[in-house]
């Protein structure tokens, strides 16, 4: 009944890495799912290589986009067919392992008895292991990374984490990701220091965009009243 996003105007260059920040329910997520062609828009159109979504055909399209969200499903298989998306025996393990080493997690799947062929869940497993909040993003940060789409998008997967542990998320991933086209969703602002622009949603479009620096030294504006209520969680990081 109403627009989730409107009068919105976005372009997203190859080997960008964007920022999109604003509190719970500015569009953001509505924002990835037309991005990946998850939802078509009512008006106007989405573009990818300066050809309609819509056209596009969708096993090429979702090829295209690795995501990671903040609802997600973990299937009780082993890891390393987590990490694929795929039965064991089509399972590159060199893959697997290089994105595991990348996430932070090889180490903590070394130490594990059966190794990339730990069951996951310990309600479906005897022998299953379970993982913390924090190790559970790593793996589906390097179950994304396997996938070598060409965008990444992290939708909020680090919400659970404190604003720190995130920021080392985020920093890390993009150092990985340091030539790649990767989207960075969030309403906290750890996501933007190291991002070429920042886009600040607000009620459904965009209100400003900057880098970090830019956005902060302007000293007014949404970006700068969420810097200020945030401050207290960042101030020991930005020093």
């Amino acid at each position: 009944d109403s627009k989730v996003i409107d009068d919105l105007s976005l372009t997203i260059n190859p080997g960008q890495h964007l920022a999109v920040v604003g509190l719970n329910g500015a569009g953001k997520t509505t924002l990835v799912k037309l991005i990946c062609g998850l939802i078509d828009p009512t008006e106007g159109q989405v573009l990818y290589d300066g050809k309609d979504l819509k056209e596009l055909d969708r096993d090429d399209v979702y090829k295209a986009f690795g995501v990671v969200f903040q609802q997600y499903s973990i299937l009780p298989v082993t890891i390393a067919e987590i990490v694929a998306e795929n039965i064991r025996e089509n399972v590159n393990v060199d893959r697997v392992k290089k994105c595991l080493e990348q996430a932070g997690l090889m180490e903590k799947i070394n130490s594990l008895k059966y190794g990339l062929d730990t069951k996951y869940d310990k309600t479906m497993w005897e022998d299953g292991i379970d993982l913390s909040g924090g190790e559970k993003q790593k793996l589906l940060l390097a179950r994304a990374l396997y996938k070598e789409a060409s965008v990444m998008i992290l939708d909020e997967p680090t919400a659970a984490l404190d604003p720190i542990a995130e920021e080392e998320v985020y920093t890390k991933f993009s150092e990985i990701r340091s030539e790649g086209l990767t989207i960075y969703i969030s309403h906290r602002l750890s996501s933007c220091k190291f991002c070429d622009s920042v886009n600040v949603f607000d009620c459904g479009t965009i209100v400003q965009k900057g880098t970090h620096d830019e956005l902060v030294a302007n000293k007014q504006g949404k970006y700068y009243e969420l810097w200020n209520a945030q401050a207290q969680y960042y101030r020991n990081s930005s020093r």
